[in-house]
C-alpha cells in the first residue's frame, strides 16, 4: 500500500483505534533503543492490525516492513491506552510533506490504544532498511532518550523494566552478545541493564549452574594471558 491509499483508505483493511508499539533494545556496551524520527520527534516502530491478521502476526510484519528486520521472538509488554493517544498532528505534518491533502475526520486523527512488543537482538546481526515513512533511523542511547512523541518514553521505561524483572526472575538476555560469547561478557551485561555491580565469581557458578549454556572447547592456540571460555545458548 502507498502512502497516499494509507491516508485514504487505509481504515478499510486496518482495525479502527487499536496500534502496535514495538521496543527493540541492543546492546554494544550499552543499551540501545531504534528510533525513527518523523517531524523533529522520535518515534519508536509502530503501526497498524489488518483486518484479516493476528495481533502477533501483525506486530512482526509493522517491524518488516518500517525497519526491515524480522523478528519471532517478539514478546508481548503491556497494553498503553491513554486518553491523548492521537498522532493527528504527526500524520497530518506527514501528508503536507508528501503532498497528500489532510482530511480532520481521517481515521487517523483518532485516539489509539497501543498493545506493546519487545525484543532483544544483537546491534550487529540487524541490518536497518529505510522507509518513507520517516525521515531518519537510528540506536539511541536509553538512558540518553530524546524528545519522543506522547508516551513513547514511557513504553521503553516499561519494556526496560520488564527486562530488569526478567532478569531478577532468572532469565538471561543472552541474545543481546555475539554468539558465542564470555562469562565476564554476560556479567557485564547484566551490570549494565541492572545498573549495579554484581559479584563476577557468583555469578558465573550461578550462570554455569543454570545448564542454560553449553561451554566450547578452549582453543588450541590461546593469546597470552588468561582466556576466558566460550559460551552458547543450549
Amino acid at each position: 500500500m502507498n502512502l497516499k491509499d494509507f491516508f485514504e483508505v487505509g481504515d478499510k483493511y486496518f482495525l479502527p483505534n487499536l496500534s502496535i508499539d514495538i521496543v527493540l533494545i541492543g546492546y554494544d556496551g550499552q543499551l540501545k533503543c531504534l528510533l525513527m524520527k518523523n517531524n523533529s520527534r522520535w518515534n519508536i516502530p509502530g503501526g497498524y492490525i489488518g483486518r484479516n491478521e493476528s495481533v502477533d502476526e501483525a506486530s512482526k510484519r509493522v517491524l518488516k516492513d518500517l525497519t526491515g528486520v524480522q523478528l519471532d521472538n517478539l514478546r508481548l509488554l503491556s497494553v498503553f491506552g491513554d486518553t491523548n493517544r492521537n498522532f493527528g498532528d504527526q500524520f497530518k505534518g506527514l501528508a503536507k510533506e508528501h503532498g497528500i491533502k489532510w482530511d480532520p475526520n481521517s481515521w487517523l486523527n483518532s485516539r489509539f490504544v497501543s498493545i506493546g512488543y519487545y525484543a532483544l537482538v544483537n546491534i550487529n546481526d540487524v541490518i536497518i532498511k529505510g522507509n518513507n515513512f520517516y525521515d531518519e533511523i537510528g540506536w539511541i542511547d536509553i538512558q540518553d532518550l530524546v524528545e519522543m512523541n506522547l508516551d513513547h518514553k514511557e513504553i521503553i521505561h516499561s519494556a526496560l523494566s520488564r527486562l530488569r524483572a526478567d532478569i531478577n526472575d532468572g532469565r538471561t538476555c543472552h541474545e543481546l552478545l555475539p554468539n558465542p560469547f564470555t562469562m565476564p561478557d554476560l556479567h557485564q551485561l547484566h551490570q549494565v541493564i541492572l545498573q549495579k555491580e554484581i559479584d563476577r565469581s557468583r555469578f558465573q557458578k550461578k550462570m554455569i549452574g543454570s545448564g542454560k549454556f553449553h561451554r566450547l572447547p578452549q582453543s588450541k592456540t590461546p593469546s597470552p594471558g588468561r582466556n576466558p571460555y566460550l559460551y552458547t545458548p543450549v
